[in-house]
């Protein structure tokens, strides 16, 4: 049995490290994808979409479609071997931004839809 970490890091109710399903770890690895600015992690410079980045632009059909290109491409480059990313929706309003992603986990041929929101109101 693999044992799958749970984001962001937790204890469990017996005081040990905290783990999750494979769908709910694929989530959370995401969410570390599209969150993560490149130049963030010492070891990994690389990694990351820099969607953050992005928010305060000015909103036009371009930056949309920049957004989706960079997330869709951030999580093929690094996730591609456990999802087969299916769509990305990038929505930005005020200090608040929302991603959703739908993508099939390869290993189970499962569908999902998931979305992340950071800042903002939820």
């Amino acid at each position: 049995m693999t044992t799958r970490l749970h984001f962001p890091y937790q204890f469990d109710g017996r005081g040990r490290t905290r783990d999750d399903d494979e769908a709910a770890w694929i989530r959370g690895l995401i969410e570390q994808v599209v969150f993560t600015a490149p130049g963030e992690r010492v070891m990994r410079p690389d990694f990351g979409s820099g969607l953050r980045e992005l928010v305060f632009a000015p909103n036009s059909p371009e930056l949309a479609s920049t957004t989706q290109f960079l997330v869709q491409g951030a999580l093929q480059q690094w996730l591609a071997d456990l999802i087969t990313v299916e769509a990305v929706e990038v929505e930005a309003v005020d200090a608040r931004l929302s991603v959703t992603v739908q993508y099939l986990i390869r290993r189970t041929e499962s569908r999902q839809r998931d979305s992340f929101v950071q800042g903002g109101a939820i």
